[in-house]
């Protein structure tokens, strides 16, 4: 039970319901940020697009947690 009450303090929900790591995004939201960010831009490559997002964290000084991934998907259009 305490453990159970740990880890509910270590990670969040935004308000729009998305979990955030508090230490970066999880494998499965990184995983449809890609896939969405291809959709939107099949002209790059997923190296491309994993690019964006790695400059997106290094704008927000080295981490991805506490923005939002509609945020992410925006910033990282917007370098691509």
């Amino acid at each position: 039970e305490n453990s159970l009450q740990k880890t509910s303090t270590c990670s969040s929900v935004n308000p729009s319901g998305i979990f955030v790591s508090p230490y970066a995004l999880n494998l499965s939201s990184f995983t449809k940020l890609i896939k969405r960010l291809q959709e939107r831009h099949p002209g790059f490559s997923r190296n491309e697009i994993v690019e964006a997002v790695q400059e997106v964290r290094r704008i927000n000084k080295g981490v991805l947690s506490g923005l939002a991934i509609s945020s992410i998907e925006e910033k990282a259009s917007g370098i691509l």
